[in-house]
């Protein structure tokens, strides 16, 4: 984090603010766990919880936007052992599905425990930095890992995605969906609604796949059903309808701060949005429409 500067800017003069690490690192932990799903997009479940035979506490607990568990491990400085340390909880993870479905319907309620997404836990490092080799490790690790360099600046903290890595998903949901499910229409995955779509919505969608990744630190992600774009939190999740010919994207946007026109964008607060909790629903048939959702795409890009 020695690249980043802050400064006070007061009657036209600045002033440097110098950085700082937090005094111990579980004023860090109960910072982030207080203002987990503003600062990270995940719900916080637990902390200090114990892994059993394998004698430890993870920091944290929580569920991400789309469903996916996650892991949050904290240090006050710089340790190369915290990513070890992440991943050897992941392990007791992966042998503990039920423990952690019960956490999640005991906080959130057994809808949330039955739709958690197995395929691809997250892992989440927050430090204050992170060495070179830890960067590369993790990008030759199978798993989904975030590294966060964290930075106290005053009354202001600083979080900065340092790297992040995707991994490989096993099974769409870690178990076999239910008969009745898998029979419907809406079981179909992304890749089959793309692999049916015609060629000119084959081209919208990779259209706004560029224009989404052209904003610096996007980050796309693939899930079972859509295919979801994010910073520290989901900017956009974008389906396919090859039957009304449209590319759908949800983005993070407060609908009260934005123009919504009828038939191009409304509001969807309230409503189960694949990968985002709300915001603001746009669905694009032409580049034309594309363009004229460029302006909303910014301003998701900018909020997160």
């Amino acid at each position: 984090m020695s690249n980043l500067k802050v400064f006070r800017v007061r009657g036209g003069e600045a002033t440097e603010v110098p950085g700082a690490a937090v005094g111990v690192e579980v004023e860090l932990q109960r910072l982030i766990e207080a203002n987990m799903e503003t600062m990270l997009g995940i719900r916080f479940l637990a902390t200090e919880h114990r892994t059993g035979r394998h004698g430890s506490r993870i920091d944290s607990l929580g569920l991400d936007e789309t469903g996916t568990p996650v892991i949050v491990e904290y240090k006050r400085t710089r340790d190369e052992a915290v990513v070890v340390q992440a991943l050897s909880y992941l392990c007791w993870l992966q042998d503990h599905h039920h423990e952690f479905e019960k956490l999640v319907a005991g906080k959130l309620g057994e809808s949330v425990a039955e739709e958690i997404d197995w395929s691809a836990p997250r892992i989440v490092c927050i430090a204050g930095a992170f060495t070179y080799h830890e960067t590369v490790a993790v990008e030759m690790i199978s798993h989904r890992i975030d590294l966060l360099a964290y930075r106290i600046f005053d009354d202001a903290l600083t979080l900065q995605l340092v790297t992040s890595t995707g991994g490989t998903r096993t099974t769409a949901r870690g178990k076999t969906l239910p008969a009745a499910r898998s029979a419907s229409s809406s079981s179909k995955t992304f890749q089959q609604y793309h692999d049916e779509s015609p060629a000119d919505l084959k081209e919208l969608f990779a259209d706004l796949d560029e224009l989404l990744l052209s904003h610096q630190d996007v980050i796309k992600e693939p899930q079972l059903h859509y295919v979801a774009y994010r910073r520290f939190t989901n900017v956009a999740t974008v389906r396919m309808q090859p039957r009304k010919r449209q590319v759908v994207i949800n983005l993070r946007l407060d609908p009260g701060a934005v123009e919504l026109q009828e038939g191009f964008s409304r509001d969807i607060s309230g409503v189960s949005a694949l990968g985002l909790r709300g915001g603001v629903e746009v669905r694009i048939s032409s580049r034309e429409e594309l363009a004229r959702a460029t302006d909303l795409i910014q301003q998701a890009v900018e909020a997160t």
